[in-house]
């Protein structure tokens, strides 16, 4: 992957996690860059998992409305799970 690929991947992931946000609104203990720390993770394994498991390769293209639907998956799962796993912690003090 080339500087701009990665580039590309995490500007990929800033969307990612801010789509992601829209359609789960609420609290996050993160905040704002928790969320986009997590868009970012969730488009890498997003697309590695689409690549790996629905056999659709990693285009360097940006504007694969398949890249864009397993970034925002891997976001939202991730979004989830870390709700699911530190959302209460803000309570408990």
């Amino acid at each position: 992957m080339t500087h701009s690929g990665v580039l590309s991947w995490i500007v990929l992931g800033l969307v990612a996690g801010t789509v992601a946000k829209v359609l789960l609104p609420g609290r996050d203990p993160g905040g704002l860059v928790g969320t986009v720390l997590i868009g970012i993770a969730g488009a890498f394994i997003g697309g590695w998992l689409s690549a790996t498991f629905l056999d659709r390769p990693i285009a360097n293209n940006v504007v694969d409305p398949g890249l864009w639907v397993a970034a925002i998956a891997g976001s939202l799962v991730l979004l989830i799970v870390y709700r699911l796993l530190f959302g209460h912690s803000r309570d408990r003090r």
